[in-house]
């Protein structure tokens, strides 16, 4: 019978195998971008790692006096679940204030075309 233990690592080692195929395939496709699929390969590898080798799990666990050491497995995906929400905030925002210049530019030309066409026209 398994144990809860093998169960949840198990898990965990198919949900970090997933998601590194699922970003490749989707960088492949030119669905995902490059600079995104680093920051969700990074968590996928680091989730990866922690999964396979329990030693270093416990180890960080002791060393961070985390009782339960899946509890720190997760955590650390959380954390870059938090990471990437935070990268994608600033992309978000710099986008915004780039359309919004780009509207402001567009405002300015149309302005101009309408006074250069009605300059014209008075000719």
């Amino acid at each position: 019978m398994y144990e809860p233990m093998h169960i949840l690592q198990t898990l965990a080692i198919f949900f970090s195998l997933f998601l590194l195929a699922l970003v490749v395939e989707t960088t492949r496709r030119t669905h995902l971008k490059e600079r995104y699929a680093l920051l969700w390969l990074g968590a996928a590898g680091v989730f990866l790692v922690l999964s396979v080798f329990r030693p270093l799990l416990h180890l960080m666990a002791r060393a961070l006096n985390v009782s339960y050491p899946p509890s720190l497995l997760f955590l650390v995906a959380f954390l870059f679940l938090l990471a990437i929400v935070l990268h994608y905030s600033l992309v978000l925002s710099a986008q915004r204030d780039a359309i919004r210049q780009l509207g402001q530019a567009v405002a300015l030309l149309e302005h101009a075309l309408e006074k250069h066409l009605g300059e014209r026209s008075g000719d």
